[in-house]
């Protein structure tokens, strides 16, 4: 633990943290001078890299101009250009952008969205949110409840509103047992079951992470999917938001990660990249009806924050989005991706290695006890942890997560490296986790006849 003499009520009570100093690529260096591979971009937050020049600048500029002007007094010039380039990187027709300091916020704000935009257009029985089991969607209450992941939830569950879960697109967790290649999407026509229970006149919106992060471990769904999930909210008269808070920004070799399958949302949440860490923003973008069916009805959306939409913030962001462009990193998070995902799969040579699976430079590898039956570790044994520590331990940052299984068992490991990488650190990297899945191994219970890995790349389908 930290020095009893610490004054910080930190996340976990029972660890010890070392000191981040300073930032420079794709390394974080700690005050004894010891440099970490920057492996999950924190929490999949960091696209460019640490220690920009032209960022601490782009700050530097506004800051000196004016750092804060409340939302409902003034908009400001880098709140506009930043609206207009996201606007310009969304699909078609998502064109108003509405600014928060998080992903949680954010994602409490297009539930809001929804449903005022319901009662504006006279269907004011219309304000269910349908999510999936094994989702993330944010630690507020309102975003909890939306989220699918029975660890995060349960010691809250009081405190939560019930809200309609579905089946998730989980591939290698099918619970219908089906593969990509001979499934019919029935976890999409779960979204259709669940209207019609539900009632699909009670039925305001429903969302999704397009590549699931935090909770799985990168689950990328088949072909097809979230088309049939489109067709369905159309059918039923549903809203669709994407949220991209991980998936956002290039992250996955596409401006967003739903760009993949060209469906058109009507709200995407973005944030973590939006400024690669350099400040805190997030923001909702969404089609114009909406935003037409409110400013002719009552003409004000009766939702803010102290910090939305603040100058500062928008120039720090305005100035990632333009480095991110003129150096074309999200064709290189694409191009290093693919890179990425097939170095990886040398560690499927692990026992405990299930799936490695992702997309662009965001990839998941479940780790299970016994790979022809897929059965998990018992979580007390937290293999994430364990697998976590000793990575960081040698000098590589990584994302654990355990719950995918069933809310409580299963673990991985989720991987987000900077878009700047190399193949050389891409090497680097997955040679520290071969290491580490070699001690670790040493120190747990051993599957049951392990299969062959197949070989093939998860998330190609």
């Amino acid at each position: 633990m930290n020095k009893s003499t610490d004054h910080i009520f930190y996340r976990n009570l029972r660890k010890f943290y070392p000191t981040a100093a300073r930032g420079e690529g794709i390394y974080i260096f700690d005050t004894e001078g010891k440099k970490y591979i920057d492996g999950s971009g924190g929490a999949a937050v960091v696209g460019i890299g640490h220690g920009v020049k032209e960022i601490t600048e782009a700050m530097l500029r506004q800051a000196e101009k004016i750092s804060f002007a409340h939302s409902s007094q003034f908009t400001s010039p880098p709140t506009l250009e930043l609206a207009a380039k996201l606007a310009q990187l969304a699909p078609e027709g998502l064109d108003k952008v509405y600014f928060l300091s998080g992903g949680s916020e954010a994602i409490e704000t297009a539930v809001k969205m929804a449903r005022q935009y319901q009662v504006e257009r006279g269907k004011p029985e219309k304000y269910k949110v349908i999510s999936r089991w094994t989702s993330y969607h944010g630690n507020t209450l309102g975003a909890l409840s939306l989220s699918g992941h029975t660890g995060r939830r349960r010691l809250y569950l009081p405190l939560m509103l019930p809200t309609p879960h579905i089946q998730p697109a989980y591939c290698y967790r099918c619970p219908w047992g089906l593969v990509p290649e001979k499934c019919a999407w029935e976890c999409a026509g779960d979204l259709e079951k669940t209207i019609l229970y539900e009632g699909p006149d009670s039925v305001s919106a429903f969302i999704a992470e397009p590549i699931v992060g935090a909770t799985a471990g990168v689950l990328v769904p088949p072909g097809g999917y979230f088309q049939k999930i489109r067709e369905i909210c159309d059918r039923h008269d549903v809203l669709f938001i994407s949220d991209e808070v991980m998936t956002g920004m290039g992250r996955t070799g596409r401006n967003f990660g739903l760009d993949h399958w060209r469906v058109k949302p009507d709200m995407i949440v973005a944030a973590k990249g939006l400024s690669s860490g350099y400040t805190p923003i997030a923001a909702v973008i969404v089609r114009e009806e909406i935003h037409r069916a409110i400013q002719e009805g009552s003409g004000a959306f009766v939702h803010g924050h102290t910090y939305s939409q603040n100058p500062l913030s928008c120039a720090i962001a305005l100035a990632v989005i333009e480095h991110l462009l003129k150096h074309d990193l999200i064709s290189r998070s694409a191009k290093m991706g693919e890179y990425f995902l097939r170095t990886l799969q040398s560690l499927y040579r692990h026992d405990f290695v299930g799936d490695i699976r992702g997309k662009g430079l965001f990839a998941g590898i479940e780790l299970v006890k016994n790979k022809k039956t897929k059965e998990p570790y018992d979580p007390q044994l937290r293999l994430n942890a364990k697998v976590a520590n000793l990575a960081f331990e040698k000098g590589l940052i990584t994302y654990p997560g355990g719950g995918g299984a069933d809310g409580i068992k299963g673990d991985h490991l989720l991987l987000a490296p900077p878009f700047i990488i190399t193949e050389e650190q891409i090497d680097q990297l997955v040679a520290i986790l071969d290491q580490t899945f070699t001690e670790v191994a040493k120190e747990i219970p051993r599957g049951l006849s392990p299969e062959a890995p197949s070989g093939k790349l998860s998330g190609r389908c």
